[in-house]
């Protein structure tokens, strides 16, 4: 039994101003999807490593992993929407999540490039036992919106955090839950929703990593230029044409 990590890279570059799919972008040294890529690879419990691409960007996703991955990677193509996307790749894990050979399933945005292995690692490990487990950032200064008196302070005893990804669930319930939400024509904000509304197992909440950043507007790839340089203490390579 071992763990499969899902990267999903079926978004596009608007707001960050590419002219295609922003993951393809080049960010210190390499594509900013090889980067999550090669973050999965290097932990030992991921036996297997899916990409899942728009079928337009299936050449430049297997250059990629070819040139810059240095691991075995399949390929998926993704659906409409996010939700489409996991499914697809669930559907493709399917026969081994069946016969017992994948324990976890990790699900990770490869618009995040920043991501640590010891992290993926302690969500995985969490996922193992308690069912779900995702990595979420605390918001001390979050507040709820009140129609009659605008924004109200929350509570002290309540605990928002941003979530990232990646978001880790045992395989079968996982596999499970979309099959049923498909079957309901219910599409979930991220995988821990679908998780929640139909496995029944509780998500767990871990510390994130404020430097596992989504790439999102232009300045992000600044940022995650900076914070993937410092990592690889400066030993980037020159990027892809």
């Amino acid at each position: 039994m071992f763990a499969a990590a899902v990267v999903l890279a079926g978004g596009s570059g608007t707001r960050v101003g590419a002219g295609g799919n922003k993951v393809y972008l080049p960010v210190a040294g390499r594509r900013l999807v090889s980067w999550s890529l090669r973050a999965f690879a290097a932990v030992p419990a991921i036996g297997r490593l899916v990409l899942v691409v728009r079928p337009a960007d299936r050449a430049v996703a297997e250059q990629s992993v070819k040139a810059e991955v240095g691991a075995a990677v399949e390929l998926v193509d993704g659906g409409i929407a996010r939700h489409d996307s996991e499914h697809e790749a669930l559907t493709h894990l399917a026969p081994a999540i069946r016969a017992g050979e994948v324990a976890v399933v990790a699900i990770h945005d490869g618009a995040r490039p920043v991501v640590d292995p010891h992290l993926v690692a302690d969500i995985l490990a969490a996922a193992y036992r308690y069912g779900g487990a995702v990595p979420g950032l605390p918001l001390p200064d979050a507040a709820l919106i009140d129609p009659g008196a605008g924004p109200v302070p929350v509570r002290p005893d309540r605990r928002l955090v941003r979530v990232q990804t990646p978001q880790a669930f045992r395989a079968g319930p996982l596999l499970a839950a979309y099959q049923q939400a498909a079957r309901d024509g219910f599409a979930g904000t991220d995988t821990a929703a679908c998780f929640e509304s139909y496995a029944g197992l509780p998500v767990h909440c871990l510390p994130g990593d404020p430097c596992n950043i989504k790439v999102t507007y232009p300045g992000d790839l600044l940022v995650a230029e900076h914070l993937l340089t410092d990592r690889s203490g400066g030993r980037g390579r020159p990027g892809p044409a």
